[in-house]
């Protein structure tokens, strides 16, 4: 399996994670870009979560993971996904 797509699993693994979250919570977590490591499968991930729009009505966030290997990390992995405000 190549590098990518271990990246791929740890990518798909912390955008679920991530776009669980209620909307009221997420918004709190992403004041700031959250960028931490995770292990997966014996080897470590660069995660980098960023708020990308906060309309009031939805966020748009995005996910990006890399593990820190030149050039490849150059560009990482990502995806973004949006979460709707809650109905009040």
């Amino acid at each position: 399996m190549g590098r990518r797509e271990d990246w791929r699993k740890v990518l798909e693994s912390e955008v679920e994670r991530w776009s669980e979250l209620p909307y009221d919570q997420l918004a709190s977590a992403l004041q700031d870009v959250q960028v931490y490591e995770v292990e997966f499968e014996s080897k470590r991930y660069q995660v980098e979560v960023q708020l990308l729009e906060n309309t009031g009505r939805y966020l748009h966030v995005m996910v990006a993971v890399d593990d820190g290997s030149l050039p490849e990390s150059i560009l990482p992995l990502t995806h973004s996904f949006i979460r709707e405000a809650d109905a009040e």
